[in-house]
C-alpha cells in the first residue's frame, strides 16, 4: 500500500482551497480539467493523470479515485491545515513507476499547489518549493517525448 501525505498550515481557514482547487492548481503540471463542473461523477485529471470525483464537501473535502488503478487522493481542510493524502494499492509495475518516477513528480506538484494555496491565503511561503535535479530531468525527458509524439501525430 502506498500512502503519501502533504500538508500545509495556512494563515487562515484552508477551506477556500478546496473550492478553488482548479484555479490554484499549478499550470506547470497540466490544467486540472473535468468533463463537467467539479462534483461527484466528474471525470478528468491533470496532464496524463486521470481520475473521477467520488465525493465533495465544499470548503471541507474533495476525493478522487484514479482511473485504471486502485487508489484515491483526497484534499481536505481542517481549520487552517490543508492536507492532501494519496492512497494506492498498485500492482507491481505501477508501484515501481511510482517509486522511481511518479512519486517525485507528485511530491513536487503538490508542494507547488500548497505554495499557491498559501500565497492565495495571504502569506507567501517562507521557503517556496524547489524542484530537485531528478524532477527537472524526468520532466525534461517526458516533455521531449510528448512533443515528439505530438509532432508525429500532427505531421
Amino acid at each position: 500500500m502506498i500512502r503519501n501525505v502533504h500538508e500545509r498550515v495556512l494563515s487562515g481557514d484552508a477551506g477556500f482551497a478546496i473550492d478553488r482547487i482548479q484555479e490554484l492548481w499549478p499550470p506547470a503540471w497540466g490544467r486540472m480539467e473535468f468533463d463537467r463542473p467539479l462534483g461527484v461523477g466528474a471525470d478528468g485529471g491533470h496532464g496524463p493523470i486521470r481520475y473521477r470525483c467520488t465525493a465533495i464537501e465544499p470548503g471541507r473535502r474533495v476525493e478522487f479515485a484514479f482511473t485504471g488503478l486502485t487508489g484515491t487522493h483526497v484534499l481536505e481542510a481542517d481549520g487552517t491545515t490543508l492536507r492532501h493524502t494519496l492512497l494506492g494499492d498498485f500492482p507491481l509495475l505501477p508501484r515501481l513507476r511510482w517509486a522511481f518516477v511518479i512519486r517525485w513528480l507528485h511530491d513536487a506538484c503538490l508542494e507547488d499547489f500548497l505554495d499557491r494555496a498559501e500565497t492565495a491565503a495571504g502569506r507567501p511561503p517562507e521557503r517556496p518549493a524547489r524542484w530537485s535535479v531528478w524532477v527537472r530531468l524526468v520532466r525534461r525527458v517526458f516533455v521531449r517525448r510528448a512533443q515528439r509524439q505530438h509532432h508525429s501525430v500532427t505531421a
